[in-house]
């Protein structure tokens, strides 16, 4: 089978294509024929050796895909050949066929394509979670996402929206803004060209935001904190700008509010019971079009160099797509 491998930290250019042995199901596992996989911002970091998870190379990039499942184990009775399923595996998925603990498969229903079923468990598994999980977002909230376009900003506008939350948007261009639109927003931010703080002060009519959901870090984390409402929470997601903020604490004690750390990954490590209910209720409301899953664009594997460069500069709005 192909795969597209890390055999050293670089660059995107620097992954390679090459045939490797299929892999083989033993005892709990299955087989999947990969017919998508996603990419993430994280796997712009990961081929860097920059990210939290160091596999052993030669690595795959891509956690997430879709397929079908090519064959099982002794004892494996919760999925079997034929099967439509996904699932979220850390990284490695960039490849035809992917071995996997079959008790991580999620069936897919028949209503959605393998392309918008293969970027589902990371960035919607992660809205979910931190705006239900962590957050306890009520209807008639104010949300604030920050990095409003990217596929983790897109997946809290649209679950914030299904939730009953009122929802601020924010990014850094027009365009980026007008996506965020379409996908359910009520109100826009651009952070580039103005002052966060004060334009969420008005926003919220002085009372600030609710529930403020925070995939970027960076500059930017600061200032939505300042613009918080009494007892509201700062979710803490992630740092695609590339630097940690250091938040002076007094402002959580000024709000009486919380800033609450969501880490998804080990989330469903601790909670496989939870991450399935989750999982289920995304699956649900994508089936029904409540959630877009929104594909900004699909690549075959050969062309992985092109997909991660467009992440890593930015250019994504959605979900981009290895398709095998």
């Amino acid at each position: 089978m192909k795969a597209l491998l890390c055999t050293r930290y670089g660059a995107p250019d620097d992954l390679r294509i090459e045939t490797i042995a299929d892999p083989a199901a033993g005892p709990g596992e299955a087989v999947v024929r990969v017919r998508a996989a996603a990419l993430n911002f994280f796997d712009t970091l990961i081929i860097q050796g920059k990210y939290q998870t160091r596999p052993a190379m030669p690595f795959s990039p891509a956690a997430e895909f879709a397929g079908v499942v090519e064959s099982v184990g002794p004892n494996v009775t919760s999925v079997k050949p034929g099967d439509r399923v996904l699932a979220y595996v850390g990284y490695g998925a960039a490849r035809e066929k992917m071995l996997v603990a079959a008790e991580t498969l999620v069936p897919m229903p028949d209503a959605l394509d393998f392309d918008r079923a293969a970027g589902l468990a990371v960035t919607y598994g992660t809205a979910l979670h931190a705006l239900k999980d962590r957050a306890h977002l009520r209807p008639g909230e104010t949300l604030v996402v920050l990095g409003a376009s990217g596929g983790a900003g897109l997946a809290a506008i649209e679950i914030g929206k299904v939730m009953g939350a009122r929802v601020i948007a924010c990014a850094s261009s027009d365009d980026k803004l007008a996506f965020a639109t379409t996908h359910g927003a009520d109100e826009t931010i651009n952070y580039a060209s103005g002052d966060l703080k004060e334009a969420l002060r008005r926003a919220t009519g002085g009372k600030g935001a609710d529930v403020i959901y925070d995939p970027v870090g960076g500059p930017y984390a600061e200032p939505a904190l300042r613009a918080i409402a009494w007892q509201g929470r700062f979710l803490v997601v992630g740092f695609a700008a590339g630097e940690i903020p250091k938040i002076p604490l007094n402002l959580a004690l000024l709000k009486g509010g919380d800033i609450v750390g969501v880490f998804w990954g080990s989330f469903i490590e601790r909670d496989p019971d939870g991450h399935r209910a989750n999982m289920r209720q995304i699956l649900e409301w994508t089936a029904a079009g409540r959630l877009s899953s929104h594909v900004h664009a699909v690549y075959p594997l050969d062309d992985a160099a092109t997909a991660l460069k467009a992440i890593a500069a930015r250019q994504v709005m959605g979900k981009v797509i290895l398709r095998l």
